[in-house]
């Protein structure tokens, strides 16, 4: 039997509000000490009484107006009870029945062609304590509570069942961060914990309407993650329904290093958690005035971006769509151009080298520009189209830049790295190169035009890369030219 694979995500994300969410205790835990950022209410503490944050809403409302969700005029908060030592209170103040946002969507591209993913609901809740599980001398196992995050404003995007495969659930993860990080709600980052997504995969029969027993994906910190847990996932179920075993309903774990999911325990439906409205909370009733004030606050997003550096910049759709899916890299794009860099050759950098430093060091853009302002970058490109070095010297110079925080004529004039464009010095080197490769110079002169790159790199090679490429073919072909006639 044919089945079509069916997953929608839940992502959570950390939003980027100076207290917590319905206390004033900093949410600025991550290098804090462990339970210095508390107080009655975050510890869960009896007779005490929470107080809504008002930025956490509007984040939310922001979050669901980008997302193409309504705004509720009336919602409120629910407790959602369970029982979970990371939990102090013995529940969470989350949203049920009644969301900030809700019946919206998300336009995803795969393969080149366009889906538009249903947003279930946009809501609002508070994150939970962090468990440090530790061992001791004597191999007894343990686990220790931090509870610095316990409160801290927490967003739920949950999707609709939309996605029929691992790459179109990476692909909607992907433009979903970006929209979070241009709306400045969330810092996206999979790996610090801010921006976290369970999966919930389970499979059609082809000619049935019925899907088999949803099973949740958790623990998966990195889209790379997401796309393999899901693909292994649907493997594993296909290959239970084919063998005649029936799925369950249950949560399972992403285990990394074993490139598996690994069963963690039943699925909870929503009457465990016996949902009932926050007493201690009133409803929030939003105005259409407050919503048209959030609304007014929106910042150009993803595809508009894009659709704009394609018009006003004529960069082809690959390279708007790349530069564009990170806010600080499309914002270095505009700066480099508003220097005066050509578009395309200031995307060619970004996308390229940089990208490339980037990911050698597992930085941002935003740490790469504390070394390498855009004005720098400028200035190294520049010194191409003045012709004092070729590219390659650029590159290689470009990641001493990032080492030293230097400028680039500095680094050039250090190591004598500036191009070498003198004719008369390229022509003896040339005679040099053309005496000691007999062969490849007999090559050329039979109609071998490989071989002419072949002595352009020895010529590159024995000047360390520091001769102009153009006057090298020029004065080579030159060369060998009269050469053939002497």
């Amino acid at each position: 039997m044919n089945y079509e694979t069916i997953i929608g995500l839940e992502v959570h994300a950390q939003l980027l509000t100076r207290s917590k969410m319905y206390c004033g205790c900093s949410t600025d835990y991550a290098s804090a000490p462990p339970n210095t950022h508390v107080c009655p209410v975050c510890m869960g503490m009896p007779g005490v009484l929470p107080v809504i944050n008002r930025q956490a809403v509007e984040y939310t409302m922001m979050t669901a107006l980008a997302l193409n969700c309504p705004i509720s005029e009336y919602t409120k908060f629910d407790r959602k009870n369970y029982p979970y030592p990371d939990l102090v209170k013995g529940y969470q103040i989350s949203q049920y029945d009644a969301p900030i946002g809700q019946k919206g969507f998300l336009t995803i591209e795969v393969d080149g062609e366009k889906k538009q993913i249903g947003i279930t609901r946009v809501h609002l809740e508070e994150d939970t304590a962090k468990l440090l599980h530790r061992t001791s001398p004597d191999g007894e196992d343990y686990s220790l509570v931090d509870i610095n995050r316990s409160g801290c404003p927490l967003m739920e995007v949950v999707g609709e069942p939309d996605l029929r495969s691992p790459e179109e659930a990476r692909q909607y993860l992907i433009k979903l961060r970006s929209i979070l990080q241009y709306l400045g709600v969330s810092t996206g980052n999979m790996e610090e914990g801010s921006f976290r997504c369970d999966a919930n995969i389970s499979l059609l029969p082809e000619g049935s309407s019925e899907f088999t027993a949803k099973v949740e994906v958790k623990n998966m910190n990195s889209f790379k993650a997401v796309y393999l847990a899901m693909e292994y996932e649907a493997r594993r179920q296909r290959k239970a329904a084919a063998e005649g075993k029936k799925l369950v309903q249950e949560t399972r774990g992403w285990v990394e290093d074993k490139g598996k999911t690994v069963s963690q325990r039943s699925k909870e439906y929503a009457h465990d958690y016996r949902y009932f409205p926050e007493p201690d909370l009133p409803p929030l009733v939003i105005g259409r005035d407050w919503v048209e004030a959030v609304r007014k606050k929106l910042p150009e997003l993803p595809e508009a971006r894009r659709d704009r550096f394609m018009a006003d910049y004529a960069l082809p759709l690959y390279d708007a769509d790349l530069l564009t899916s990170s806010m600080e890299m499309s914002a270095s794009g505009e700066e480099l151009i508003k220097i005066g860099i050509d578009p395309k050759t200031a995307s060619n950098w970004l996308l390229g080298e940089v990208s490339r430093i980037m990911n050698a060091n597992n930085i941002e853009v935003v740490e790469f520009k504390e070394q390498v302002s855009m004005d720098k970058l400028a200035g190294l490109i520049t010194l191409i189209e003045d012709n004092i070095i070729n590219t390659a010297t650029a590159k290689s110079v470009l990641g001493k830049m990032y080492e030293t925080a230097s400028d680039a004529m500095s680094i050039i004039e250090e190591k004598g790295l500036s191009q070498i464009s003198d004719t008369q010095e390229l022509e003896k080197i040339v005679a040099e190169v053309i005496n000691s490769n007999v062969q490849p110079v007999a090559d050329y002169k039979a109609g071998k035009e490989m071989a002419l790159k072949f002595l352009i790199g020895q010529v590159m090679k024995a000047t360390k890369g520091r001769a102009n490429p153009q006057l090298v073919n020029e004065v080579l072909k030159q060369k060998l030219v009269e050469d053939s006639s002497s």
